[in-house]
C-alpha cells in the first residue's frame, strides 16, 4: 500500500494527448458513423460531428484550466463537488462511474464477436474472457504500462485513420482505385444533402457524442501526469487539431466517398465489413481489406475498454476517498494503482457481461440505452463547474496570472456548450413527440440515465443537507 495513498505520476505528454485520442477514436468513429451519415445526409453528418466537435473543444479548454491548476484523480468529479454542490458531484461521480463499467461490457462482448471474423467455430465467451483477463492485467500493473499500452494501442488507430484520409483525397480525384473519379456527387444525391430534415439532423448528436465521448479522460488522469502543469496544457492545446483530423475530416471523407442511400450503412446484422471506412479502402482496391480493418476495430474496441476500466476504477477510488462509496476502496498499491477499485470494477463488469450473455443481450441493451445521455451530463458538469470556478476567482478578487493555463473564449464558451448539450438531451424527446414516435419504454430507455442522476442528487441533498456553495466560500488553492 502506498503510505501517502497518493498516485504516482508516471504519465507523460505523449500518454496524456494518446489518451486522449485513444478513449475517442473507436467504434463510435469507425463503425457508428456510417449511421450518422445514412440517418442526416452528408451536410447533416458533417454538421452534426461539428458541433460536437465544437462542444468537446469548449469544455476541453475548461477542463484543462481547472485540471492545470488543480490536478486531482477522479478530478472532473471533484470539480463538481468543489465547485458546484457536493450533491451535484456525488451524482456525477456514480453516474460516470456506471458509464465506464457499462462501456466495458459492451466493448468485450464486441471484441469476442469480432473475433469470430477470423474464429467462426468457437464460442464467444472464450474470447470474452480472454480479453477481460487481458484489460484485467493490464490495470493491475503500474500506471507507467497502461500508459505505454494505450499510447502504441493509439498510436495503431491513429496511423490507420492518417492512411484512411489520404487515400480516401485519392480516391475523390480518381488517383487510386479502378473507377473514375468519384468527386462529389454523393454530396448532390436527391433527398440531400440534409437527409429527413430536422430529425435526421437531430438523430447524429447522440453518434456523435458516443464517438467523441472520452475526450475527458485526460482529466481523470490529471493526478497521474506527470509535470501536470506542464503538460496538461500541452496536451489540451493539442486536442483542436486532432479533433480537426481524427473526426471532421474523417468523417468529412467518408460523406463525400459513401452513398448515404447505402444498404450497407443500415444493415442491422452489420460487421466490421459495412464500416465505412472499410467501404472506402474496397474502393481503393486494396486486398485483405476486411481482415486489415476489422483487426483496427479490434484494436479500438479493446483501447477503449482499456481506457473505460482505468477510468471508472479511478472514479469509484474517488468516490472512496470522498466517502461516497465504501472507503476501503480509495487504497493504493506499491505500484501506484487502485488495487480494490480495480478489482470491484471487474467484478461488476464480468457480472453484466454474464447478464447480457444468459439473456440474450436484452437486459444489458436497456441498460446500456438508460446511460446514452450519461456522456453529455459529464460534460455539462464540466462546463458547470469551470464557469463557476471562473466566477469564484472574480467573487474573491483573485489574480487569474496564478493560473498555469487559461481557458479561451470565457464566459461564452462555457454557456454556449451547456446550452448546446441541454438543446440536445431535451432535443432527442421533442423529435419523437412531432413525429408521434414517443412511447414511455422509449423515454425511459434514453432518460433512465438523466432520471437517475438527477435521483441520486435529491437522495445526497437531501440526506447530507447539501447546499450550493457561495463564489466566496469556493477553495481555490491551487494543488501540483
Amino acid at each position: 500500500m502506498n503510505q501517502e495513498g497518493k498516485f504516482k505520476r508516471h504519465l507523460k505528454a505523449r500518454h496524456l494527448i494518446m489518451m486522449t485520442l485513444g478513449g475517442t477514436i473507436g467504434t463510435g468513429l469507425l463503425l457508428a458513423s456510417g449511421s450518422a451519415l445514412h440517418d442526416a445526409g452528408p451536410a447533416g453528418a458533417i454538421l452534426g460531428y461539428v458541433l460536437v466537435a465544437l462542444i468537446v473543444y469548449f469544455l476541453m479548454q475548461s477542463l484543462g484550466e481547472m485540471a492545470a491548476h488543480s490536478p486531482v484523480t477522479g478530478s472532473f468529479c471533484e470539480y463538481c463537488s468543489k465547485y458546484v454542490d457536493k450533491s451535484f458531484g456525488f451524482a456525477m461521480s456514480w453516474n460516470y462511474y456506471f458509464n465506464w463499467v457499462f462501456v466495458i461490457a459492451s466493448e468485450l462482448i464486441a471484441s469476442a464477436f469480432i473475433m469470430q471474423y477470423w474464429f467462426p467455430n468457437t464460442h464467444t465467451w472464450l474470447w470474452t474472457l480472454i480479453f477481460f483477463i487481458l484489460i484485467f492485467v493490464i490495470n493491475l500493473v503500474a500506471v507507467k504500462v497502461y500508459g505505454e499500452v494505450e499510447y502504441w494501442v493509439s498510436f495503431i488507430k491513429i496511423a490507420t485513420i492518417i492512411i484512411f484520409i489520404v487515400v480516401g483525397v485519392l480516391i475523390i480525384f480518381g488517383l487510386v482505385g479502378s473507377n473514375a473519379p468519384v468527386g462529389f456527387k454523393n454530396l448532390t444525391l436527391a433527398d440531400g444533402p440534409f437527409h429527413a430534415g430536422l430529425f435526421g439532423f437531430f438523430s447524429v448528436f447522440l453518434v456523435a457524442g458516443y464517438s467523441f465521448q472520452g475526450t475527458e479522460l485526460i482529466g481523470i488522469a490529471a493526478g497521474e501526469a506527470d509535470n501536470p502543469s506542464k503538460n496538461i496544457p500541452k496536451a489540451i492545446k493539442s486536442v483542436f487539431w486532432r479533433i480537426m483530423l481524427f473526426y471532421i475530416l474523417a468523417m468529412a471523407i467518408i460523406a463525400i466517398l459513401v452513398p448515404f442511400t447505402s444498404s450497407w450503412l443500415v444493415n442491422p446484422n452489420s460487421t466490421v465489413a459495412s464500416s465505412p471506412f472499410t467501404m472506402v479502402f474496397s474502393q481503393a482496391g486494396i486486398k485483405y481489406v476486411a481482415g486489415v480493418m476489422n483487426f483496427i476495430v479490434l484494436s479500438a474496441i479493446l483501447s477503449a475498454a482499456n481506457a473505460s476500466m482505468y477510468t471508472a476504477s479511478r472514479i469509484l477510488w474517488h468516490m472512496g476517498k470522498e466517502k461516497e462509496a465504501p472507503k476501503s476502496l480509495q487504497g493504493i498499491s506499491k505500484n501506484g494503482v487502485p488495487l480494490k477499485a480495480v478489482i470491484l470494477t471487474a467484478v461488476v463488469s464480468f457480472v453484466l457481461i454474464a447478464v447480457s450473455s444468459y439473456h440474450s443481450g436484452l437486459i444489458f441493451t436497456w441498460l446500456i440505452n438508460m446511460v446514452s445521455l450519461a456522456g453529455y451530463i459529464a460534460w455539462f458538469g464540466i462546463c458547470l463547474s469551470h464557469y463557476r470556478f471562473r466566477k469564484a476567482f472574480g467573487a474573491q478578487k483573485k489574480n487569474l496570472e496564478i493560473l498555469t493555463f487559461k481557458a479561451k473564449f470565457f464566459p461564452f464558451a462555457p454557456l454556449f456548450a451547456m446550452a448546446l448539450i441541454a438543446i440536445i438531451m431535451v432535443g432527442q424527446e421533442v423529435m419523437e413527440l412531432i413525429k408521434h414516435d414517443a412511447t414511455w419504454s422509449g423515454f425511459f430507455a434514453t432518460y433512465g440515465g438523466v432520471i437517475l442522476f438527477f435521483l441520486a442528487m435529491l437522495i445526497y441533498k437531501i440526506s447530507k443537507k447539501t447546499k450550493v456553495i457561495p463564489l466566496k466560500e469556493i477553495d481555490l488553492k491551487k494543488l501540483s
